[in-house]
């Protein structure tokens, strides 16, 4: 049984790897320049893997190589997520920078218009290029795969969960369908996070 003590600091890890994905996304919306902006954004998936911060999609994928506890983990983790990114957000909307939730309001409304089968599909997308970059990391400690893959999840409209929890705070638009769009693409970045290591295990037996 894993202390209190370890959960606190999973949680706080947790929100400051929210923080990083807020800053990650306030420079992609700073930026006009689409590809430049979605290579940018991935200062915040940088900053996480490399000072040890928590962030719910980096981790999620290693739920098939953990003990069944592990779920726990990734549970606190996405909390500490979802406070990180509002806290981000909020700090935002209290500076100049303000207008980046004018910025952000069309992006909120093509996630709040599409089908849970659309939002699903491309959560999937998403989740596996986040295992693929967390995980290529992990072996090389070269960040450009980070950059390649954070860009490829942007630019394809795929559909990252934490990311998408900054984005509906700063534009101040949740509600419970809000909250069942989030649960539903978080359910999908699992599945795809988890696909690779599953199929590995899979050719192991």
């Amino acid at each position: 049984m894993k202390s209190m003590n370890y959960y606190v600091r999973t949680l706080v890890l947790a929100i400051l790897g929210g923080c990083a994905i807020g800053m990650g996304g306030i420079v992609f919306l700073s930026l006009e320049n689409k590809v430049i902006g979605a290579l940018m954004f991935t200062v915040g998936l940088y900053t996480i893997v490399a000072h040890g911060l928590n962030l719910y999609t980096g981790k999620v994928g290693y739920i098939p190589n953990n003990p069944p506890a592990y779920v726990i983990d990734v549970a606190v983790i996405w909390l500490g997520n979802l406070i990180g990114t509002w806290l981000a957000a909020q700090a935002a909307l209290a500076t100049r920078i303000s207008g980046l939730s004018e910025a952000v309001a069309g992006m909120c409304d093509v996630k709040l218009n599409d089908s849970m089968m659309s939002l699903f599909i491309l959560g999937i997308f998403c989740g596996s290029l986040m295992y693929i970059a967390v995980e290529g990391y992990k072996v090389t400690k070269n960040p450009s795969i980070l950059f390649v893959c954070v860009a490829a999840f942007i630019l394809s409209g795929f559909e990252h969960c934490i990311a998408d929890m900054f984005y509906f705070s700063l534009g101040g638009v949740w509600s419970v369908d809000t909250l069942i769009r989030t649960l539903v693409i978080t359910a999908a970045n699992a599945i795809g996070g988890c696909a690779i290591p599953l199929a590995k295990k899979l050719k192991e037996e």
